[in-house]
């Protein structure tokens, strides 16, 4: 399990967003929302904190769910398209592919695009990133695995983290029990730490 991103798959996609550098935060981040349970407790959980997020949303679930995309933006986060159907660029020819990204941006006003898996083709950076900086991340939690405890989970969001990381969780059903349990406590160790937790 590869929770943080080895320097050699940093070197083969120079052109993506794998850290913030020069920076003294944190940069958290989530996946797969808006879920209209899950994500409102999300933001429960940062608010309490005092804390900022970046949430890369699936188009399909912003037009089920718009209240919810609206909630994110109204308490002071961000969104980043996440393509329209969660659609993984190695197995897309590059015509749908740009026009499922096209299609959630209709949705999604923003300059941020995460590719869904992390999976995504050298021309089709070339083609986004005209548009988008691409975000990728440094720790990767694995709340969604069904081979980890929710403990583990914790661990992992922890594993690497140093200023200018970008941390991934999810709000989606399979990604829940372990990260509405691992994420108050990332932010109370990150608040310990004194490393201030941002969205992008």
């Amino acid at each position: 399990m590869m929770v943080t991103v080895p320097k050699w798959l940093q070197v083969f996609y120079p052109s993506v967003e794998w850290q913030v550098k020069g920076s003294n935060s944190v940069y958290l981040t989530f996946d797969d929302g808006p879920h209209p349970t899950i994500t409102p407790r999300v933001l429960d959980i940062l608010d309490r904190h005092r804390a900022k997020a970046t949430f890369f949303c699936v188009g399909d679930n912003v037009r089920k769910h718009p209240e919810t995309y609206r909630q994110i933006l109204n308490r002071g986060h961000r969104t980043g398209n996440h393509t329209f159907n969660h659609l993984n660029g190695w197995k897309s020819n590059n015509k749908s592919y740009f026009s499922n990204i096209e299609k959630a941006s209709k949705l999604i006003d923003t300059d941020l695009f995460r590719p869904p898996y992390g999976k995504i083709g050298p021309l089709q950076i070339k083609r986004l990133k005209k548009d988008y900086r691409i975000i990728m991340w440094t720790v990767l939690t694995y709340d969604f695995s069904r081979d980890i405890t929710p403990e583990s989970c914790f661990e992992n969001s922890m594993e690497g983290l140093k200023p200018g990381s970008i941390v991934v969780f999810h709000d989606s059903e399979k990604s829940a029990t372990n990260m509405l349990y691992a994420l108050p406590l990332f932010l109370k160790k990150c608040d310990e730490l004194g490393l201030e937790v941002k969205s992008l």
